[in-house]
């Protein structure tokens, strides 16, 4: 069982210590910076179960970095330890979001009290026991880390959520661990695609028909909503749903009613609905394509999967577990992907995203006749010639930050490998580094089992 993590930001060494030794004699991982710019830089890595800040710092204070972490992440708690002198300043942010504040002397119970606190609420894997729930998505990345805090927060409620993302991101994946996380995981989860069932069959799989409702109807069937009775509905690619269903449906959200095809008799139904898009449901809206009052029944959580390309980090995660799968199903000997064939897969841009990502994989699997597979026989399954990682002198000023974040991933800190990928001597590379406040060694492996 993992220990919730906390992210602790104070310029004091001394003070930093002692808090840190406090934490971790109280169950807790903490990961200690020594500034609000080291700290952005870390979020950027991973993602703590809280931050723990102190306000008064040189170059950004506690409240420029709540507000950063704020605008990017709302849901991570962060706690601030303040003088007198600025109580004012963390009252006025607890009324933005500030999870908490104490003032200094803190008093050491109270302040541990207050981190488990936060911690219990963003649903932590000491407080949940462990990662099952969210066993079949494979992830590393903050950006992920994040989504899925907000995930396992919206799950533990009955409103209705909205998952965007392009198609093959895994909208489906996380709809099964939302209901897995959620109070009705013990009862049904039902998923249906409604752009792939045909629109006069939609009605019926749905809210189920009576024996005799129409040719071939030879005998009662209940549909999905009251087979899901007590579960989870998913609705993928609810954007397809055509106009007549989608006014049945609101009535499932508003009275919690079905009606079978071919009686007039209603049914009481229990279900928390989920559902899914990859299209731009307000320009169908604007289109006249789907119903706005629908749209906000079924938007009150909207959760959003980054596509591939902008989680690489993730990548070679998903390829090891891809291969481990799938040199099973085809009984190869395959020990994984020669270095130049991971970096291809890593820089590729991969328009449909993991289910792509796959297909490739499958191919590779099933033609390869070595223990490794080659670069060339990945460029042969996605059948185009792949992206280069972006040379750094190419690279926008703005975008340096995220772009050297990247690399330290990918290489896991190793700043030679960086210079290599960017295409840049050493000596400027550290200076990069240092001009955005990135630490190499945060990026190396470590323990986290602890």
């Amino acid at each position: 069982m993992k220990r919730p993590g906390i992210l602790l930001v104070d310029d004091d060494a001394a003070l930093r210590e002692l808090i840190t030794l406090r934490l971790e004699a109280n169950g807790f991982r903490v990961e200690a910076v020594d500034s609000g710019e080291a700290a952005l830089a870390q979020l950027a890595l991973a993602r703590p179960d809280a931050v723990l800040t102190d306000m008064q710092m040189a170059g950004m204070d506690g409240m420029a970095l709540f507000r950063a972490i704020h605008a990017r992440d709302p849901a991570l708690p962060v706690i601030v330890l303040t003088a007198h002198g600025t109580i004012p300043d963390a009252v006025a942010a607890t009324q933005m979001g500030l999870f908490g504040y104490l003032t200094k002397p803190y008093d050491a119970p109270t302040l541990i009290d207050l981190l488990k606190r936060a911690t219990r609420l963003t649903g932590s894997r000491a407080d949940t026991g462990d990662d099952e729930w969210r066993s079949e998505i494979v992830a590393a990345s903050p950006a992920l880390d994040t989504l899925l805090a907000e995930a396992r927060l919206a799950a533990q409620s009955e409103a209705s959520l909205l998952i965007r993302g392009e198609s093959g991101t895994g909208k489906e994946l996380l709809a099964r661990a939302i209901h897995r996380a959620s109070p009705r995981h013990a009862k049904p989860f039902v998923a249906i695609n409604c752009g792939a069932i045909p629109a006069e069959l939609l009605e019926s799989e749905l809210f189920g028909h009576v024996k005799g409702a129409f040719t071939g109807a030879g005998r009662d069937h209940p549909g999905l909503f009251l087979s899901a009775q007590g579960g989870t509905v998913f609705l993928d690619e609810i954007g397809d749903m055509p106009a007549p269903l989608q006014v049945k449906l609101l009535r499932v959200l508003q009275e919690g009613e079905v009606r079978p095809v071919g009686t007039t008799e209603t049914r009481t139904v229990d279900v928390r609905i989920l559902s899914a898009t990859h299209r731009d449901l307000e320009e169908a809206i604007a289109g006249g394509e789907f119903r706005e009052d629908l749209y906000y029944r079924l938007n009150v959580v909207s959760l959003t999967l980054p596509p591939l390309r902008e989680r690489r980090e993730d990548i070679p995660l998903l390829a090891q577990h891809f291969l481990t799968v799938l040199t099973e199903k085809y009984r190869r000997r395959i020990h994984g992907l020669a270095p130049d064939a991971l970096e291809m897969l890593v820089a590729a841009d991969w328009p449909g995203n993991i289910r792509q990502l796959h297909n490739v994989l499958e191919q590779c699997c099933a033609l390869c006749t070595t223990a490794t597979i080659p670069a060339s026989l990945v460029s042969r399954a996605r059948r185009d010639k792949p992206a280069e990682i972006q040379p750094l002198a190419v690279a926008r000023t703005a975008f340096e930050r995220d772009y050297l974040i990247t690399l330290l991933k990918l290489t896991q800190g190793q700043v030679s490998e960086v210079a290599r990928l960017a295409g840049r001597n050493r000596t400027e590379v550290y200076r990069l580094l240092q001009r955005h406040g990135l630490t190499p060694a945060l990026f190396q492996d470590r323990d986290e089992t602890g």
